[in-house]
């Protein structure tokens, strides 16, 4: 290569070299503090703040880092929200359900009972109105958030006994949600528990039944130990959305190439999580049967009550709650087209298929 053409290739390669560290330069180093609702030893449910975490540090060379920290670390699991909205942490990793008592309006955001799965609630979130609904309600908290992750559908629960309509009247049953008070309805005494209380309370009668997520969070929490009839399915949760929340000054302050990391971040762990999940739950189930889980189906006729009992309870509710009525209108029109089509699609190939691969030779 002759002088003249090397000093052109220098000269190509120079703007290229010299634009990465006056990038760098320009981007501060930002540390955040974020808490999940959930202990550590339910990795896949701590485990997405985590990786969120990581995500973003790469996605930012390193300069923006959020520390993580298990319930109970910085305020106790179902704090995380006030928290935020108080500012005393910038971040956190939570179900927007578990605060309830705030506004019955944030049910809808995480699950509902005989409501939308996993992929449905993606789709109303992005494409049906979703997530501009979710973000109204969480701006009057002072909080910017983002999806981030979900469980997939979930089972029933753990019972001392076998349940029936009469076994369910006066039932310590711990569960979330809009779900508790579907079951005050049947009859039962439902109670919410944060996630780190439920195996003791449960162990020292404080409670007769219990639910949680499915087979494989359930097999960490050992609660095969003390309650064998294991139930299914979670018809309270077809699937179970989770949020990363943000206090609104502190994602305002953010330059926009970290904000779009935690979009990108958070939108990776949707469909993180939930893969997790389905690669976890059918090995954690053989073992928990193994271990002596009486594994049972919810009776018809206490499915058809719930089902009743919820669609009158949320028309109720929807007279008390004008925002949570705006939203479930919403919801219950995208529900409406999403079954029809999925049991033409979905459904009617899982009732052939899930069946056939036990019985057609």
């Amino acid at each position: 290569m002759n002088r003249r053409a090397l000093m052109g290739a220098a000269a190509a390669v120079a703007p290229v070299a010299l634009a990465t560290p006056a990038l760098a330069q320009t981007l501060p180093e930002v540390r955040w503090r974020a808490q999940s609702s959930f202990p550590r030893v339910f990795d896949i449910l701590y485990g997405t703040l985590e990786r969120i975490s990581q995500r973003v540090a790469q996605l930012t060379e390193g300069r923006f880092r959020i520390q993580t920290f298990p319930a109970g670390e910085i305020v106790g699991g179902l704090q995380v929200l006030d928290a935020v909205q108080a500012g005393t942490m910038e971040a956190g990793h939570t179900a927007s359900y578990y605060y309830i008592g705030k506004d019955l309006a944030f049910v809808p955001f995480t699950a509902m009972s005989f409501g939308l799965n996993t992929r449905q609630m993606s789709a109303w979130f992005r494409h049906g109105g979703g997530n501009e609904l979710a973000a109204e309600l969480f701006r009057d908290y002072s909080i910017v958030a983002h999806t981030a992750g979900d469980t997939g559908a979930q089972m029933g629960g753990w019972f001392r006994e076998e349940m029936t309509m009469e076994k369910l009247r006066g039932l310590k049953f711990r569960i979330t949600g809009l779900a508790g008070q579907l079951f005050n309805r049947m009859g039962a005494a439902a109670t919410l528990v944060a996630p780190a209380d439920i195996y003791p309370s449960l162990e020292r009668g404080v409670l007769d039944a219990v639910e949680f997520v499915g087979p494989h969070d359930d097999e960490r929490a050992n609660y095969v130990r003390v309650a064998r009839f294991y139930y299914a399915p979670g018809f309270w949760e077809p699937g179970a959305r989770l949020h990363f929340m943000m206090n609104q000054r502190a994602h305002a302050a953010l330059p926009d190439l970290y904000k779009h990391a935690i979009e990108v971040a958070c939108s990776e762990a949707d469909a993180e999580m939930v893969a997790r999940y389905d690669a976890a739950n059918p090995p954690a189930l053989r073992r928990l049967v193994a271990a002596g889980a009486q594994l049972r189906f919810w009776p018809r006729p206490i499915l058809e009550t719930a089902w009743r009992a919820n669609e009158e309870m949320v028309a109720d509710l929807g007279r008390q709650n004008p925002r949570f009525a705006r939203i479930m209108e919403s919801y219950n029109r995208f529900r409406a087209e999403s079954f029809q089509w999925f049991s033409i699609s979905e459904n009617s190939y899982d009732n052939f298929a899930f069946t056939a691969a036990r019985t057609v030779r």
